[in-house]
């Protein structure tokens, strides 16, 4: 067997007796600010043993949710006559984009404009005006308001 020679071995003998030991760096740190932070410690990620929430979150307003109800008041009756435009009890977290958008997917018909008021009840309550090619009294009559 071939041994190193012998200045390797005094640094090997140097090196693990330090190693063994422990190097300490005495002394104070220097603080060169006036305000102490606290240091940055490890921060793990979560490993939840159950989900926080059990059931998902109900997505927002789909079509079904936005429009709850057509209304059928003498006025509302006047209107589907004269101006062409059905009167919907909507949800009050709706927007006219949104009830243009419900109003065309549910009965197939193509909106002109809508207008909004939240009643003193707290309902929504929304003007559907719809354009020239469709005739609110049939529309009215194929959703069931008259």
């Amino acid at each position: 067997v071939r041994l190193p020679p012998p200045t390797f071995i005094g640094k090997a003998a140097a090196t693990s007796k330090a190693l063994k030991k422990g190097i300490s760096k005495k002394g104070t740190r220097i603080h060169t600010k006036v305000h102490f932070y606290k240091p940055k410690t490890l921060k793990l990620d979560r490993k939840p043993k159950y989900e926080k929430k059990s059931t998902p979150k109900k997505s927002g307003l789909d079509k079904h949710s936005i429009i709850k109800y057509p209304l059928t008041t003498e006025s509302s009756m006047k209107l589907i006559e004269d101006s062409n435009t059905l009167v919907f009890i909507v949800d009050v977290k709706a927007n006219k984009r949104q009830i243009k958008a419900a109003v065309r997917d549910l009965y197939n018909i193509e909106c002109e404009k809508v207008n909004t008021l939240i009643t003193p009840r707290g309902l929504k309550k929304s003007y559907v005006r719809l354009s020239k090619d469709y005739d609110a009294l049939d529309v009215a009559n194929r959703v069931g308001v008259i």
